[in-house]
This record gives C-alpha cells, structure tokens and sequence, in this order.
C-alpha cells in the first residue's frame, strides 16, 4: 500500500546541491488535481511524474509532467534531469537513451560515461524589450541598484544581464515585486567565474519558486543567448545560487541545446495511499 516516490538533486554530484526535484513513476497519471496538491505539499521547486508509454529497439518512451507548488509547468529541466536517473537506477530502463513526450514536445536524455547526462532541448528565442520600471526597482543588492547592461524576454520570462558577476552573487530581490510582474519568472545573468563561460540566477515567486536553484529551461534561452555573445557554441556553465549548479552546453544548429549534468538522489519516501485516477471532488477522501 502507497506510493514510492524519490527526492534527487540535478545539476550537481553532491547532494544538497544542485536543484532538487520529486519524481514519481506511475502506471497512470493521476487525476491532475492530484498532481498539484502532491506538488504543492511536498514544495520542491518541481515534481515530475513519469509514465512509460512503449520500449523501442534503441530507445525506452515515456511520459512526463512537471508540477511547480502552483501550476504545471511548461517545461523543465531540473526535473527530467532527476526522473532520467531514477529511471536508470532503480532499473525501470537499461537502455541508454529515453525519450520522454511533454508539454514542450519530445525531449531525448541520454546516459553518458561516468555518470553523466545529458538533455537535448528546444532553444527558446528572446526579443529585446525596455526595462520595466518595476523589474529595476526589483533587482538590487544590499549595497543598493545593479548595473544592467540588457534586457530581454520571450511569452513567458524576462532575461536581465548585468555588467558584474559580484552583483549577481550579491543580489537580494524584492520577490513581492517580481510577483506582480507579466512573467512566469525571471532570469539574471552574468559573465562567469574563472572556468564559466556565465553564471545566473533566476526567480519565479509567481508559481511558488522564490529562487530554482538550477533551472534548466532557463538555459533554452540563455544558452543561445550567450553563445552569440562569445561566439562560441561549447559553454561551461554555474548557477550562483546557494546550492549552486553546473552544466556544459551545447548550441545545436537545429533549434535545439544539449545541457550535460549529474544528479544524486538523497532519500526515497513512501506516500500513505495509492496514486488512483480520482475526480477532483475525490481528493478530500484520498487525503
């Protein structure tokens, strides 16, 4: 009786690093009000569920939905990232490649020597926009304002460079103002560290995230994004968060980004009920 589930840190080969992640794997997604209330009391920055759909000649194909505490989400990284490595260590797959459907179209993980990962992703285009008032009044350090040198976004984020790596680790933002912001989240970079290509940060209080510690869709566009600006395709990447994070990407010629990590898991736990396909006016009596 119950539901296994995992708790795996991405991004990282250290636990308590990195972006942790909750991943279940179902036999059928529960019904998705169910989903976000098990999001939503577990409060990691992302819960995936992942259901297997077939098993290929060179290729295991899956299922996956990612869940924020509010809302699910488009698309992830952190995420896929931790629910490939369950998959492979608890043997659900010995095949070294998945693909997984999703929200953001198929995404293909593949297992790599010495426990590395690596995601291929959709690259995701920016347009540059002006500043809005509140956004600057948002980014600021304790020692007061940041420079910013760009300013970006697409439908769903803003991307925010600023002149100095120093501001990006100093930076303590006003949330609450960010909340009220037309934007899933936002996301502030920086040119990195000795050995980084570019560091960043990024803030989505809207659908329960004050800080991801990695978030890897962000790199859909920062990816590019600073490719271009070095005039490189091969980066070295950290995310200055606490935790901190790190990837090595690639820009693909074909509207995509491969975005290579670890991951660790750090506990496995046990929900006191079965994950049934319940309506919603069913959950009071699952809970």
């Amino acid at each position: 009786m119950g539901t296994t589930f995992w708790l795996v840190d991405a991004f990282t080969d250290r636990a308590f690093a990195g972006n942790p992640a909750g991943v279940f794997i179902v036999n059928d997604f529960p019904h998705p009000t169910l989903m976000q209330a098990i999001a939503a009391e577990l409060n990691w920055s992302q819960t995936a569920f992942v259901k297997r759909l077939s098993s290929k000649e060179d290729f295991e194909h899956f299922h996956i939905r990612w869940f924020s505490p509010r809302d699910e989400a488009p698309i992830c990284g952190h995420a896929t990232l931790a629910s490939a490595h369950i998959l492979w260590e608890q043997n659900f797959t010995k095949k070294s490649k998945i693909i997984f459907e999703s929200l953001a179209g198929p995404l293909t993980v593949t297992r790599e020597e010495n426990d590395w990962i690596t995601l291929n992703f959709p690259q995701k285009k920016l347009v540059e926009c002006a500043l809005p008032p509140a956004l600057k009044q948002a980014l600021v350090t304790t020692n007061g304002e940041v420079e910013i040198t760009s300013v970006m976004r697409d439908e769903l984020i803003y991307v925010v460079t600023l002149k100095n790596q120093s501001d990006l680790v100093a930076l303590t933002p006003n949330l609450s103002i960010i909340e009220t912001l037309d934007c899933r989240a936002v996301s502030v970079s920086a040119h990195g560290r000795e050995g980084y290509d570019f560091e960043s940060r990024y803030f989505a209080p809207r659908v329960g995230i004050p800080e991801d510690p990695v978030c890897g869709s962000a790199h859909c566009r920062l990816g590019p994004l600073w490719a271009e600006r070095l005039g490189k395709k091969t980066l070295m990447v950290y995310k200055a968060s606490k935790r901190g994070g790190f990837m090595k990407m690639n820009i693909l010629d074909n509207d995509r980004v491969t975005m290579s990590s670890k991951a660790i898991t750090v506990c496995e736990g046990n929900l006191a009920f079965d994950l049934p396909n319940v309506k919603a006016d069913e959950l009071r009596m699952v809970a």
